[in-house]
């Protein structure tokens, strides 16, 4: 088994890692960027692929990736996690219907609630003791599905078609755009910004640039958030007009 994710402020990553290490001991993980990912999933037959959900939808870059090595799917059993800050309906659903697609058989599916990932916007925030009490209520609900799915019963959360339903009304029909593409929507205060190049450092997308000795956006956006909950300055926001807290996963550990 190898745990194969994405992940924007680790949220996804924490939950991955637990619930292979819970599985099997000295199994592994690996981001969707790292350079050998191809030959990690040529070598490996039972795969948990882990993602964030946007607005009851994959990432773009998800969708892209899993589209891009579709024939890399053909045989391999998938376990499918989807972390959200409230609600997905199909979370699982949203990746599983395209691993099925590509001959994938899809082994089961877990839907984790996590602290919202969204540091530019008061909708959802929590306080500090409420997100780490979220974190520990993930951290027993993977225990138990690892449990659970030693003993061949696998969680199938996300993948019935009540659940589709509930995720394409719920979410993803009126906010389809803001998923379908990258987007041009991610802001940088010039005057905050130091150009440290930490945010080049760590997109995933090669976003952005060092123009003048600031940082500039490309306009190949995911959503992910990372820039923004790691720039010291808190320089850069997307649906907001102000950072308002940095959410990464290390605060609620």
């Amino acid at each position: 088994m190898v745990g194969i994710y994405f992940s924007g402020t680790g949220n996804t990553k924490y939950c991955v890692e637990k619930f292979c290490s819970n599985y099997e001991p000295f199994s592994s993980i690996a981001s969707i960027e790292q350079e050998n990912i191809i030959d990690i999933l040529k070598t490996n037959e039972t795969i948990v692929f882990a993602y964030p959900i946007y607005f009851s939808n994959l990432p773009k870059i998800v969708h892209d990736f899993i589209k891009k090595h579709s024939d890399l799917w053909q045989g391999k059993k998938i376990f499918i996690i989807a972390t959200m800050g409230l609600f997905s309906g199909d979370g699982t659903g949203c990746s599983a219907r395209l691993f099925k697609k590509h001959g994938a058989k899809i082994i089961g599916g877990l839907h984790i609630k996590m602290p919202d990932c969204i540091s530019d916007s008061k909708l959802l925030k929590k306080s500090l003791n409420e997100n780490k009490a979220l974190v520990k209520k993930a951290t027993q609900l993977i225990i138990n599905t690892v449990v659970n799915l030693k003993n061949n019963k696998p969680p199938k959360n996300g993948l019935s078609f009540i659940a589709h339903l509930a995720g394409l009304f719920g979410q993803r029909l009126w906010f389809y755009h803001e998923t379908k593409n990258y987007i041009s929507k991610l802001k940088i205060n010039e005057c905050k910004c130091v150009g440290c190049g930490k945010c080049i450092e760590i997109c995933p997308m090669n976003n952005l640039i060092l123009k003048d000795n600031k940082a500039v956006s490309l306009n190949r956006c995911t959503k992910c958030y990372r820039c923004i909950s790691n720039c010291h300055q808190k320089a850069i926001t997307l649906l907001g007009k102000n950072v308002i807290e940095q959410s990464k996963i290390e605060n609620y550990l």
